[in-house]
C-alpha cells in the first residue's frame, strides 16, 4: 500500500512528503499474557488499549492521561510491551481504526496500537494532525478486511507532508483555534438533536398516560408511568399481541436449499429497519410460517446493550425472517403495533427493563418477561386518535433531526478538510 493508494490528496502537498519512520521511531505494544496472573498484581503502568478510544472518537482530546487498564512491572518485562514515553504519538489499528492521540505521561501500549517517538524533524502535535487527515483513509482500507486491522508493514509505508518545524508549529496553532470553533458548533448542532429527542420521548409519555385525555385518572400501579385515565385497563402484553422469538443460529445456518435473508439485532433500530447488510439462513418449508416477518410486525430486541428497542417492518422486502435474539410482537387487532412501540421506547428510556431484567452480565428482556409486561391499552380508537397527533408531531421532529445530522455531516467534512489542507499547505495559515 503506497502512500498515493492510501490517500491522494497527499499529491497536492506543499512540501514533500515523507514516510513517518523517517521522522519518528516507529513501534507497537503488547498485552502480558494472561496465563500468569502474577504478570497482573501491583499494576502501575498505564496501559492503553481498545477499551480508552471512546476518549478519541470525537476528536476533541488530543492528550491521553488516564487509561482503564495498567500493567506491572513485571508484565512489561516478561512481555514485548513497552513503556514509551510522554510525547509519544498513538494511532489504534485494529477493530477501532484510525483514532489517535499523543500520551500525556510514560505509558505502554495493547499491540492494537501503532506508537511514534517523533525525532527532532516533527512536532507531534503536527504528526497527531496529520494523522487525523488520513484517518478517513486508513478507514477505508480497514473496511474491506475481516478483522478490521492496517498491518505494521502497511504502517511502515504511511508518509506525511514534512514542512519545517517552524511551519509545523504555525499548523498546530492554526487547527489549534480553528478545530476548537468547529467543535463548539458541532456540539450546539448535537445539543439541539437531544433537546429534540428528549421532546420527542416527553410527548410520547405524555400520550402513552393519557396526559391530555379528558376523564378521572387512577394509579396505573406502575411505578415508573404513574396515573392514568381511570377507563384505561393495564394489561399484560401477551394480551394484546402474539410474542414470538426468532430461529436460534446454528453452525448449518448457511447450508441447505432454503436459504432466506433474515434480521437481527443490528438491523433494528429505533423505528428504523435497516437492511442495507442482510445475511441469509436456512428456513426450511416447516419453519417458515413460524419465523416469517410480515409488513405490521413489531420487532424487539431481546439483549445485549438495547433491551427492548424497536421498530415496525414496512414489507419493502417481500420474504423475510428474523433470528432468535429479537421478538416479534404481532397483533390481535386489538391494539395498534404503533401503541406497543411507544410504551417500549418510554420504559427503555426510564431503564425499565435493566430494573427488572435478569441479574446475568447482559440484560435480557426474554419472551416470558415481555409478554408478561403490563401496558395501559386503552381502546383501539383511542389509541388510534392519539398516535395520530402523536405522529405527526414525531415526523416533524423527525424531519428537524435529518436536516440538523446533514448539518453535522456537512460540519464534520469541513473540518476534515480543513486538516487535510493546512498539513498539505493549501491553506495560509498566518491569516488566522
Amino acid at each position: 500500500m503506497s502512500g498515493a493508494d492510501l490517500a491522494p490528496w497527499l499529491a497536492r502537498s506543499k512540501w514533500p512528503t515523507v514516510p513517518i519512520r523517517y521522522v519518528a521511531k516507529l513501534g507497537t505494544g503488547h498485552t502480558p499474557s494472561r496465563q500468569h496472573p502474577e504478570y497482573w498484581e501491583d499494576c502501575t503502568i498505564p496501559w492503553i488499549t481498545l477499551a480508552d478510544v471512546w476518549q478519541l472518537r470525537d476528536g476533541t482530546r488530543d492528550t491521553v492521561v488516564e487509561t482503564k487498564e495498567k500493567i506491572s512491572r513485571l508484565g512489561l518485562a516478561n512481555s514485548a510491551a513497552v513503556l514509551h514515553p510522554a510525547g509519544t504519538v498513538i494511532l489504534s489499528r485494529t477493530a477501532s481504526v484510525g483514532f489517535s492521540a499523543i500520551m500525556g505521561q510514560d505509558m505502554a501500549t495493547s499491540q492494537d496500537f501503532a506508537t511514534w517517538i517523533c525525532g527532532p524533524k516533527i512536532e507531534p502535535r503536527y504528526l497527531l494532525h496529520a494523522l487525523r487527515a488520513m484517518a478517513p483513509d486508513l478507514r477505508r482500507v480497514a473496511a474491506g478486511s475481516t478483522h478490521k486491522t492496517i498491518y505494521m508493514p502497511d504502517i511502515e509505508q504511511l508518509r506525511i507532508p514534512l514542512p519545517s518545524v517552524e511551519e509545523q508549529r504555525r499548523i498546530v496553532d492554526f487547527l489549534g483555534v480553528e478545530i476548537p470553533r468547529i467543535q463548539r458548533i458541532l456540539s450546539a448542532r448535537r445539543r439541539q438533536i437531544d433537546l429534540i429527542e428528549e421532546r420527542c420521548l416527553a410527548r410520547a409519555f405524555d400520550a402513552i398516560r393519557g396526559f391530555e385525555y379528558a376523564g378521572d385518572r387512577v394509579d396505573s400501579g406502575l411505578s415508573w408511568l404513574g396515573d392514568i385515565p381511570k377507563s384505561w385497563p393495564v394489561m399484560a402484553v401477551s394480551s394484546q399481541f402474539d410474542v414470538q422469538l426468532g430461529k436460534m443460529l446454528n453452525q448449518d445456518r448457511v447450508r441447505g436449499s432454503h436459504l432466506k435473508p433474515y434480521l437481527r439485532v443490528a438491523n433494528v433500530q429505533w423505528d428504523e429497519i435497516e437492511t442495507d447488510d442482510l445475511l441469509l439462513m436456512d428456513f426450511p418449508l416447516s419453519e417458515r410460517r413460524r419465523y416469517e416477518v410480515l409488513p405490521g410486525d413489531l420487532l424487539i430486541c431481546e439483549g445485549g446493550s438495547y433491551p427492548g428497542r424497536a421498530a415496525v417492518w414496512d414489507g419493502r422486502i417481500p420474504e423475510i425472517y428474523y433470528q432468535k435474539a429479537l421478538h416479534r410482537a404481532r397483533s390481535y387487532g386489538r391494539s395498534s403495533v404503533r401503541w406497543l412501540y411507544y410504551c417500549l421506547r418510554v420504559a427503555r428510556s426510564m431503564s425499565v427493563f435493566e430494573v427488572e431484567g435478569n441479574a446475568t452480565t447482559m440484560t435480557h428482556l426474554t419472551g416470558d418477561q415481555l409478554a408478561a409486561h403490563r401496558f395501559p391499552f386503552p381502546d383501539r380508537s383511542v389509541q388510534d386518535e392519539i398516535l395520530e397527533g402523536l405522529e405527526i408531531s414525531v415526523e416533524k421532529d423527525k424531519r428537524l433531526v435529518r436536516a440538523l445530522e446533514h448539518q453535522l455531516h456537512l460540519i464534520d467534512e469541513r473540518k476534515q478538510s480543513l486538516i487535510t489542507a493546512a498539513v498539505t499547505g493549501q491553506v495560509d495559515v498566518t491569516a488566522s
